[in-house]
C-alpha cells in the first residue's frame, strides 16, 4: 500500500509538472509577442497626408513644386525689384555694396531683382531679345523669351529657396527648372514674343552678374504697351 501511494504521489507530482511547463512556455510565448507589439508601435511615425513628410516620401515631383512654387517667387522678385539705371549705377559704384543691399549672393555669381521700361529688338533664334532702355545706355540687356529658359536665377533671386529643402542636387536642380517652365507657361505663353522687336516693353524679372555691362534676365512680368 505505501508502494502504490508513493507512486501515485510521484505520478501526482509529475503529472502536475508536465502540465505546468505548457503554461509556461504559453506565458513566455505570449510576453514576447506583446513586447515585439510594443516596439513595433513605438518605432512607428505617424505622417499627415500632405505633409512635407508625406510628400517627400512619396517623392519630388518637380511639376508640382513649380506650379506651387512659382506665384510666391514672383511676387518675391517683383516686390524686391530695383529700376535698372538706380541697380546699375549702384553696382557700378561698389559691387559689395550693391549685391549687400539690393541682391542675393551665390557661388556663382549674386543674383538682382530689377525693372525696367525699353524698346525691344529684334529676337534672336536662341530667345535672347535685346531691350534698349534710355536710363541704361551703357549696359546691353538681353531677356530670355524661351522656348528655352537657362539658368537658376528664379530660384536664387529671393533667397528663399535653400539646397536643404531638397532631397539632393538633381531634385535642387530639378527646382529651378520647374520654376522655368512654371514662368513660360504663365507668363510668356500669354505674350507673342515673336513680335516684340520695336514695342515697348515693361519687364521685372531677375539676373545674374557675371559682367556689369551685360544682363541676361529672366523675367517674371513681360508687358507688351
Amino acid at each position: 500500500m505505501i508502494n502504490k501511494a508513493k507512486a501515485s504521489t510521484v505520478e501526482m507530482k509529475a503529472g502536475g509538472l508536465s502540465s505546468g511547463r505548457p503554461k509556461w512556455r504559453r506565458f513566455v510565448l505570449l510576453g514576447g509577442v506583446i513586447v515585439v507589439v510594443l516596439a513595433i508601435a513605438l518605432d512607428t511615425k505617424v505622417v499627415r497626408i500632405g505633409s512635407s513628410e508625406d510628400l517627400r516620401q512619396a517623392g519630388f515631383s518637380a511639376a508640382v513644386y513649380g506650379a506651387k512654387a512659382f506665384p510666391d517667387i514672383k511676387a518675391a522678385i517683383e516686390a524686391r525689384a530695383v529700376e535698372a539705371a538706380t541697380l546699375q549705377q549702384a553696382i557700378a559704384a561698389n559691387k559689395d555694396e550693391a549685391v549687400a543691399k539690393y541682391g542675393i549672393a551665390g557661388g556663382s555669381g549674386p543674383v538682382f531683382s530689377v525693372k525696367f521700361t525699353g524698346v525691344a529688338g529684334e529676337r534672336l533664334a536662341s530667345g535672347l531679345c535685346e531691350i534698349t532702355v534710355a536710363d541704361v545706355p551703357d549696359v546691353k540687356i538681353r531677356v530670355q523669351t524661351g522656348p528655352a529658359i537657362n539658368g537658376t536665377e528664379l530660384r536664387d533671386a529671393t533667397g528663399t529657396v535653400s539646397f536643404g529643402q531638397f532631397t539632393n542636387q538633381i531634385e535642387y536642380q530639378n527646382a529651378g527648372s520647374a520654376l522655368n517652365n512654371e514662368m513660360k507657361k504663365t507668363v510668356l505663353a500669354e505674350v507673342d514674343t515673336s513680335a516684340l522687336a520695336g514695342k515697348t516693353v515693361s519687364i521685372v524679372g531677375a539676373f545674374r552678374l557675371i559682367n556689369p555691362k551685360s544682363w541676361l534676365v529672366t523675367p517674371v512680368r513681360l508687358e507688351v504697351q
